[in-house]
């Protein structure tokens, strides 16, 4: 018998899942500058749903340019602000 492949082999990141960890980060950079220690509060605080915010937090899943607007919006901050810095 042949053994069985591994599923705990995780692919090579892509260079778009490194744009959505830099989209994350920069993301809690500013929530926290906006002095909210929590994602949860601060998803709470602008109707935004609570783990699909965690999720963009922590790079994982597809952001909507609906949903990025949101999140900007509620980080008080331009869209050319929001991109100035954590993307080169």
């Amino acid at each position: 018998m042949k053994p069985k492949p591994s599923i705990t082999k995780k692919a090579k990141p892509t260079e778009v899942d490194s744009d959505f960890i830099k989209l994350g980060k920069r993301m809690r950079e500013l929530r926290i500058k906006n002095g909210y220690k929590s994602f949860e509060i601060f998803a709470y605080d602008n109707d935004l749903p609570r783990v699909l915010y965690g999720n963009y937090e922590k790079g994982i899943g597809n952001i909507t340019y609906k949903n990025l607007l949101k999140v900007i919006k509620a980080l008080k901050i331009s869209i050319s602000d929001f991109f100035s810095e954590g993307f080169d």
